[in-house]
């Protein structure tokens, strides 16, 4: 169940980081529902620096997924006596 739930928190985290790695430069952010509701965010929302962080949050979890691929946790091992 182990490797069932690693693969699982991998996929979800690499899909998530590909998300916050597009949406923000792309047309749904600028039609957002908030932002029709709540016209005070528009000057933060869609300032280029408040898409690069969260387009930088993206690249770090896909970098977070990467390192979970690569980090395989070996048996713990029982020094002889």
């Amino acid at each position: 169940m182990n490797r069932i739930y690693r693969a699982l928190l991998v996929v979800v985290a690499f899909e998530m980081g590909a998300l916050l790695l597009y949406l923000p430069w792309s047309v749904y952010w600028e039609q957002n529902y908030f932002l029709s509701h709540y016209p005070s965010l528009i000057h933060v929302v869609l300032h280029p620096s408040f898409r690069g962080v969260v387009s930088g949050i993206g690249v770090l979890d896909i970098l977070l997924a990467i390192g979970w691929i690569g980090a395989r946790p070996g048996p713990d091992r029982v020094p002889p006596r």
